[in-house]
């Protein structure tokens, strides 16, 4: 008897009720058309009675006339609100084959299989069986992500409104984003490929755990506006080449790593292809969230009445800028314009990108915190990262030292 079922006839607000709630809060004086007012009042009693007669006898017929009466009154008096059957057979589609809970599966077997592949590529070029299967690994990958495209399409389709509305579809859409920003370059680095959909399997991962909710839900009041679409999409794209830069970053140290006598030269060839990339990635990714910072300026000029208040969000947005500003001109500082220090730095970088988009949203209170206390990372998970990028940079160092550094 709390089911919203039942519209409340020329609502402004589109408002539906519950028998409950018809009952209690007097709509008998508001709506007019009494056979409907009881229809309400006994209506979902009556189905529930029918039903339970229906579940003793097997004859669903009665209960599904009042099913179809239910259905008519909605269409009738809540059309305006009303999703259409185009939309529901999507929604149920889309629950039913769950795509993005099983992509980052995919992602991760495409990418762990090409990089096997091509460090295998890298030691002995020679072998065409290892040509290929490099070749069938990316279209295996640009499949997926047109799979993630479509995807994407859908959730918009059925939610009405674009899908970065909240921390679950932004991750969705920054997995989408790195994928995208990899397969730019995907004639130039084939490391690259591999790269973004390995850490694209990783977004998507987290993507699914229990802390986030995947249904699709209504738009909030403050993010229903035109800058949801403007401003949201350039500032979440741009952690797409972030991301990006992070996992070439990690990926070159392996490279010093796993750096010999035999195959330096090869290695060093592969290294600086990486670095070039990631430089351009950091780039374009630094111009989009900057220029998505100005945007977010005029939104909340339009929302709050000032362009710049100092909020949890727009600080670290603007600390993220200047993080990465730095490390895109490191070239120019002589002490700091070599490759360990360059793909050491676009590691490090990521933690403000971390900070701006979790942190604020659930440890900070501010205009944009919809999620505060909530834990996220803990302090304990934050230190083994800090201890594995500070081995991983000690053992890159080493060889570094010992190979290229002149």
């Amino acid at each position: 008897l709390t089911l919203k079922i039942f519209p409340v006839p020329d609502d402004e607000n589109n408002k539906w009720i519950s028998p409950l709630e018809y009952r209690k809060e007097n709509y008998r004086e508001k709506i007019s058309d009494s056979l409907y007012g009881n229809f309400i009042n006994s209506g979902f009693s009556a189905y529930l009675f029918t039903l339970n007669q229906a579940k003793q006898t097997g004859d669903y017929t009665e209960a599904e006339k009042l099913l179809e009466s239910f259905s008519k009154t909605q269409h009738k008096y809540g059309s305006a609100v009303m999703l259409s059957d185009n939309k529901i057979d999507a929604e149920i589609s889309y629950n039913k084959y769950n795509i993005f809970k099983k992509l980052y599966r995919y992602y991760l077997l495409a990418g762990v299989l090409m990089f096997v592949f091509l460090i295998i590529q890298i030691l002995n070029s020679n072998k065409k069986w290892i040509n290929v299967s490099v070749n069938i690994s990316k279209c295996f990958i640009v499949a997926l992500f047109a799979i993630h495209t479509l995807g994407l399409i859908v959730r918009w389709y059925i939610s009405g409104h674009a899908p970065w509305s909240d921390t679950y579809e932004t991750m969705l859409y920054v997995a989408w984003s790195a994928v995208l920003f990899g397969l730019i370059f995907i004639k130039k680095s084939d490391l690259t490929v591999a790269s973004t959909a390995f850490v694209a399997s990783i977004i998507l991962f987290f993507a699914h755990q229990n802390w986030l909710d995947p249904a699709i839900a209504n738009l909030q009041p403050v993010l229903n506006s035109y800058w949801l679409m403007i401003h949201v999409s350039v500032i979440v794209a741009s952690y797409g080449p972030f991301v990006l830069g992070l996992i070439l970053g990690v990926v070159s140290l392996f490279l010093m790593i796993a750096t010999t006598e035999k195959n330096k030269k090869k290695m060093l060839i592969n290294i600086r292809e990486l670095t070039i990339i990631n430089e351009m990635a950091l780039t374009v990714g630094l111009v989009m969230l900057t220029i998505g910072n100005f945007l977010g300026g005029m939104w909340a000029n339009e929302s709050w009445g000032r362009y710049w208040g100092w909020d949890p969000k727009e600080t670290w947005a603007l600390i993220s800028i200047m993080v990465y500003a730095f490390v895109i001109h490191m070239r120019l500082v002589p002490g700091l314009r070599g490759l360990f220090a360059y793909n050491l730095a676009s590691i490090i970088a990521f933690a403000s990108i971390m900070m701006t988009y979790f942190g604020v949203n659930f440890y900070l209170a501010g205009l944009h915190s919809y999620a505060s206390g909530d834990q996220v990372m803990s302090v304990k998970i934050i230190g083994i990262c800090c201890a594995v990028v500070a081995i991983l940079g000690g053992f890159a160092y080493r060889k570094y030292l010992k190979f290229y550094k002149k």
